[in-house]
């Protein structure tokens, strides 16, 4: 093999690394083992993993919901699990059609008319959303809520700063944590492209002066854009009911395992309007009907946007898409309805509540740090003890709790941030507050 590619040994295939990198040393590489010692050897390194019996009290972007069976199931057929593109729609119209009918029930739940199939996540929507109120409105202002997810922000920064667009933060009230609206109205003008808003917040919080926000935003002719967790739409108002002319946010709790971080699910929504649609990144499928016959057509729509047609005059980079993800989430959200939606909703919130008040009841501890509406997410401070040693605490008993908000927003102090879902019993919340009580009295 080395003569036929040209070459003596196989070091010179190593020629371009820096000789002073080169490990020159042995390798203590293991003999070879058999099939049954190797199986055996990788499950005690197995069993060294956490594992999520107890379903983990975090959040900040994938949370530990419920997938039920029937998701995996649809989403496990060859016809889905599959990386081919439907460039084709005459070979490619069931998985076409569930594209569509995903596309149509975000719609619906999100309370907009436009929907793409996909992208990456929460972030990348963000960023997509951003540039698209850009080139809407030609203007280059960008104006986000100081506590939006850092993340976020950072993918956002990303997408639109090395375009020349410049994005500035604002405030919040001290005690609960809305979006300080004089601060807003003295920074919004004709230069604002976008005025984003989370919702519920990073904090878990519902932004309460949301359509005002709106009317700020639209005073000004800047777009009106709102990131959303697609759960506490069961409960809260759907964006475009209070204003919204783009809706982006994460549909990772649609029926997508968290498995270890990804894959995730972009969402992304808009008016129906030619100058947003013409904008809207991403693949669209829509639907027709057969010349000389009543049957009806799935193909991809509008494609003079995508990259495989305009290269780099498209209006965005992205050229693959969670298909397989917004399958699951269309299964998802058939399955559901709007009543189990709002029942799930309804549930989420409520454990919650109740683990915030449980949380709140222990000494020197504060739960949540904001007076504020909250839906499934939480802060907690903790006022004489370190995160770290509440961390440690709660790691030796097998519960993962809490993301620490110290680096990203060192003003909060020893403050985490917690999540509830369904997953959670009453039970994994008292487990969880008799640990943080043993780990405050320690």
């Amino acid at each position: 093999m080395l003569e036929e590619i040209g070459v003596t040994s196989i070091n010179d295939l190593y020629r371009d690394i820096p000789d002073d990198l080169v490990y020159k040393g042995s390798l203590e590489i293991p003999g070879p083992h058999s099939e049954s010692e190797v199986k055996k050897h990788v499950s005690e390194l197995l069993e060294e993993n956490s594992d999520l019996r107890t379903p983990p009290f975090l959040g900040g972007g994938v949370w530990p919901h419920y997938v039920p069976s029937v998701v995996d199931e649809v989403i496990h057929r060859a016809e889905f699990l599959t990386s081919y593109t439907p460039y084709q729609p005459e070979i490619s119209q069931g998985i076409l059609q569930a594209i569509f009918e995903y596309q149509s029930l975000i719609c619906e739940l999100v309370g907009m008319d436009v929907a793409n199939s996909s992208l990456y996540d929460w972030a990348t929507a963000c960023g997509e959303a951003g540039l698209m109120s850009g080139r809407i409105t030609r203007r280059d202002k960008i104006l986000v809520p100081d506590l939006m997810s850092p993340i976020r922000l950072n993918v956002l920064r990303t997408y639109t700063e090395p375009l020349g667009m410049k994005i500035e933060l604002i405030e919040h009230v001290e005690k609960t944590g809305q979006l300080e609206m004089e601060d807003l109205k003295e920074r919004v003008d004709d230069d604002t492209a976008m005025v984003y808003i989370e919702n519920p917040s990073y904090m878990g919080f519902a932004e309460e002066n949301a359509e005002a926000i709106g009317e700020v935003a639209h005073d000004k002719k800047a777009m009106f854009v709102v990131g959303v967790d697609p759960i506490s739409l069961g409960i809260l108002k759907a964006p475009g009911e209070y204003g919204a002319d783009i809706v982006c946010g994460e549909g990772q709790p649609l029926g997508i395992h968290m498995s270890y971080g990804g894959p995730l699910l972009g969402i992304l929504a808009c008016k129906h309007e030619n100058r947003y649609i013409r904008q809207m990144p991403g693949r669209i499928i829509g639907i027709t009907q057969e010349e000389a016959s009543d049957r009806q057509a799935f193909t991809m729509t509008l494609q003079t946007r995508e990259q495989h047609i305009r290269r780099e005059k498209a209006t965005s980079n992205i050229c693959t898409n969670q298909a397989l993800c917004a399958v699951a989430a269309g299964v998802y959200l058939s399955l559901m309805g709007p009543k189990g939606m709002r029942e799930l909703g309804e549930l989420v919130m409520n454990r919650a509540r109740y683990a915030q008040r449980k949380i709140g009841e222990l000494p020197g501890v504060r739960a949540p740090i904001f007076n504020s509406f909250h839906f499934k997410e939480f802060t907690v401070n903790f006022q004489y003890k370190s995160l770290s040693e509440i961390s440690n605490e709660l790691h030796t008993n097998r519960i993962q709790a809490g993301i620490p908000l110290k680096k990203d927003f060192p003003e909060f102090g020893e403050t985490s941030l917690f999540c509830v879902t369904e997953m959670h019993s009453k039970k994994h919340i008292d487990q969880l507050v008799s640990v943080l009580k043993e780990a405050l009295e320690g």
